[in-house]
């Protein structure tokens, strides 16, 4: 089955609950920005990883990896986002066009020097 992820602003973490002897889940909403609209998604985590919402605080700007899941159950269907990875969304937006991510041997503008010397005669 596909992967999916999304991004969006967790609103709520519910606490874990244990569905049975030997099953836990913990569920989570996170508010996505679809334009005029936003949309309150829940997402589900199972067992060991329903501790993966933990560092994460309400409001704050994350993004869930997913699968759909669905099954069956007395003539009903039922659909579940099961999130298996948060990572937290950094608030700085990606340089465009720049190197390798952390590589900072590219010269910027601060690299340049304050005055042009034109007294060289060369055509480059």
């Amino acid at each position: 089955m596909s992967s999916f992820e999304v991004t969006g602003k967790l609103l709520k973490k519910f606490e874990t609950e244990n569905k049975t002897g030997s099953f836990q889940a913990r569920e989570f909403v996170i508010e996505v920005d679809s334009g005029n609209f936003p949309q309150m998604v829940k997402f589900q985590l199972v067992q060991d990883r329903c501790s993966l919402i933990d560092s994460f605080s309400e409001g704050e700007e994350i993004k869930v990896h997913f699968d759909l899941r669905g099954r069956e159950w007395n003539g009903k269907y039922f659909t579940n986002l099961n999130a298996w990875r948060i990572e937290k969304v950094s608030a700085e937006a990606p340089a465009a066009g720049g190197g390798p991510s952390g590589d900072n041997s590219f010269p910027s503008a601060s690299d340049e020097p304050s005055t042009i010397d034109f007294s060289d005669d060369l055509p480059f």
